[in-house]
């Protein structure tokens, strides 16, 4: 039995398919490493291909047994930011993050500065855009699914490949990759945070109301070869 009742049968098939206990082909057994055990930076494409996925599991997990919606449009102290609002913020760096990867992916050398910035259009100004934080949810589910599915595709020396700018500094597909995990580890602990002081889990079931660090070390990661 893991934390709170969480069974790794649970996992998705990506996840079991990534046995870590088994040697690399000619390489000796290695010892099995979760999320927690292993920086972003250390992580293999494959791995790290998992965590930008399970980002969209941990929030549906958190997320969608939660009757009373409004309780995530308001957060416990004021200056913090709502779940909704967070989600809004994991949803928009995710548009640039794919815009920039695929300009790469498609292009030698792109001009980053040049790509249209993705998170301006004229129908997310519209009244109800944003309806409420599963329609967000929904929407950075569909964007991360072509993340991931873009970095499937790449051989692992693709992941290499650069975009210039001088705006920022210049980017690999890897070091985007990095940034989002990063990125999204922020956001859910803030979400966690959020979760916890709202007394929105006072509701719901302590399956669903895992904190992240337990969630973290569910699923097995492979440790990059430099």
């Amino acid at each position: 039995m893991t934390p709170s009742g969480i069974r790794p049968g649970g996992m998705s098939g990506d996840e079991r398919r990534m046995t870590v206990e088994q040697p690399v082909a000619g390489g000796p057994a290695r010892q099995r490493l979760n999320a927690i055990d292993l920086a972003v930076a250390e992580l293999d494409s494959d791995s790290l291909i998992v965590r930008l996925q399970m980002t969209v599991n941990h929030l549906s997990r958190w997320l969608t047994p939660v009757t009373d919606k409004q309780l995530l449009m308001r957060s416990a102290r004021r200056g913090e930011k709502s779940v909704f609002e967070l989600l809004q913020e994991l949803r928009d760096t995710e548009q640039v993050a794919f815009a920039r990867m695929n300009a790469i992916a498609n292009n030698i050398n792109p001009d980053l500065d040049q790509l249209p910035d993705p998170r301006y259009f004229a129908e997310k100004d519209k009244q109800g855009f944003d309806r409420s934080p599963l329609s967000v949810l929904a929407q950075f589910r569909r964007l991360r699914q072509s993340t991931c599915a873009l970095l499937r595709s790449l051989p692992d020396n693709a992941w290499l490949r650069v975009g210039t700018s001088r705006l920022e500094h210049d980017w690999q597909i890897r070091t985007i990759a990095e940034f989002l995990a990063e990125n999204d580890t922020r956001i859910l602990h803030l979400i966690d945070v959020q979760l916890h002081t709202t007394g929105v889990r006072q509701s719901i079931n302590a399956v669903s109301g895992a904190h992240l660090t337990e969630l973290m070390t569910l699923y097995p990661v492979r440790q990059r070869v430099r």
